[in-house]
């Protein structure tokens, strides 16, 4: 095992957020932005888990946000609804430099929304 992280993120603090028009692009990649723009709107709850997802993932790197951007790091859903990460730019060397296997759970309930990632070395 290489690190664990877990966030808990206010799903009012990323409506709040995405009054500001900057906040959306700088925090999300452009594959997440297509990703909730698909489902006709874009929704604060599952921001707010790909957010907590974004800050899990520094927490389990143990290095916090240090070395890449929140947009590098991505957090689509395969067909079955199913969390993965997508890596793009400094992110994407920092895991694959590391030979990193990245796993990452998601849930929000009511007000909050939390992500739990997994990041294991290759073997």
């Amino acid at each position: 095992m290489y690190g664990i992280g877990v966030d808990i993120v206010s799903i009012a603090r990323i409506e709040k957020s995405l009054e500001k028009e900057s906040f959306l692009k700088k925090v999300y990649g452009k594959a997440e932005i297509a990703l909730f723009a698909a489902e006709g709107r874009i929704r604060a709850n599952s921001l707010a888990a790909n957010f907590a997802a974004k800050e899990a993932f520094s927490k389990a790197l143990g290095t916090g946000v240090r070395g890449f951007d929140f947009d590098e790091v991505q957090i689509l859903r395969n067909d079955l609804g199913a969390p993965y990460f997508k890596f793009d730019g400094r992110a994407k060397q920092i895991v694959e430099k590391n030979s990193l296997d990245c796993k990452v759970s998601l849930s929000h309930e009511k007000d909050k929304a939390i992500a739990f990632v997994v990041v294991e070395e290759k073997r």
